[in-house]
């Protein structure tokens, strides 16, 4: 028998046998880890936060998921929910800005880049805004500035403290200085904010750059940021080749940034909730006990007593 029968019938052969048929998994079952590559269980990894069991990654998540791991269940009311973009430039790249809305739109089911709201976050009331990185990368563009503002505002007028969950590329080009000029309205904004002493966190998520970390990312009263997040200006890239040297491996993370003072703590998703309910309650306006009532003076936010008169 030549070599090349003994192939064939080898090949034959083996053709006969049947193989195993591979069990057939279904879609969502499993997430694997993008860090240490181990399969989880989904619903396990959805109950431990989207947070790793094994490493402790932190899986990116999105602004609804984020609202239901913050805000007491039948607390939510989202604020200006029909708050849609338009092109007022006309712009166009590979396609027309109009159509990249469109399209991104329709993929996500959302209308913008952020969700705002009020909530009660552990039995506290506040005002929470939730960027999504979904649509168009989480870019700021007009709706998005508009609705952090209002937020805001409305926050201020009722005197809650806000909390902003930043996960953005930045500035949203297509939109040009209409873009750009949000960073100002939203700044302006938490400055009336702080104006009226009232506690505001942000907390930076991976990633948080551009516009978003040269605005309100970086004014918060603290400044929250998840392990490993990717937070900076400019891309790396560019630094390097602006500075002419090269950077650290971890340079533009949140270790990075709280060693160097821009952070004031890194916390656990787990754990996000909870710290920032502490934090709440530490700076609350200061609440007269009994015993300071017979004494007729209200405590202001500021902890100064002002005097009250007997029929107050």
């Amino acid at each position: 028998m030549s070599l090349f029968d003994w192939f064939a019938n080898r090949r034959k052969s083996n053709s006969q046998v049947k193989e195993p048929q591979e069990r057939e998994i279904a879609d969502g079952l499993w997430t694997k880890c993008p860090s240490c590559s181990v399969l989880t269980y989904t619903k396990d990894l959805q109950s431990n936060q989207m947070v790793c069991l094994d490493c402790g990654h932190h899986l990116r998540i999105f602004a609804d998921e984020r609202v239901r791991q913050l805000i007491d269940p039948g607390t939510w009311k989202p604020l200006d929910e029909n708050l849609a973009p338009v092109d007022p430039l006309g712009f166009r790249d590979r396609k027309a800005y109009s159509d990249r809305l469109r399209e991104t739109q329709d993929k996500t089911g959302l209308i913008d880049g952020v969700q705002t709201g009020l909530g009660q976050l552990d039995g506290l009331p506040l005002g929470l805004g939730v960027m999504d990185f979904r649509f168009m990368g989480g870019s700021m563009g007009s709706v998005v500035g508009e609705k952090l503002t209002r937020m805001i505002e409305r926050s201020t007028r009722e005197r809650l403290p806000v909390v902003i969950v930043c996960a953005s590329g930045g500035a949203r080009m297509q939109e040009g200085m209409l873009s750009l000029m949000q960073m100002a309205k939203i700044s302006a904004a938490l400055e009336r904010h702080r104006e009226a002493k009232l506690f505001y966190v942000p907390v930076l998520t991976h990633p948080t750059t551009g516009g978003v970390t040269a605005s309100f990312a970086m004014l918060g009263d603290i400044i929250l940021a998840e392990p490993k997040a990717t937070i900076g200006f400019a891309g790396r890239r560019v630094v390097e080749q602006t500075l002419r040297e090269k950077l650290p491996d971890d340079f533009q993370t949140s270790e990075y940034l709280l060693t160097h003072g821009f952070v004031d703590a890194i916390v656990p998703r787990t754990q996000l909730k909870k710290t920032l309910a502490q934090l709440i309650r530490l700076h609350q306006p200061y609440a007269p006990t009994p015993a300071h009532a017979n004494n007729h003076f209200v405590h202001m936010p500021d902890g100064l007593p002002v005097p009250m008169s007997a029929e107050d």
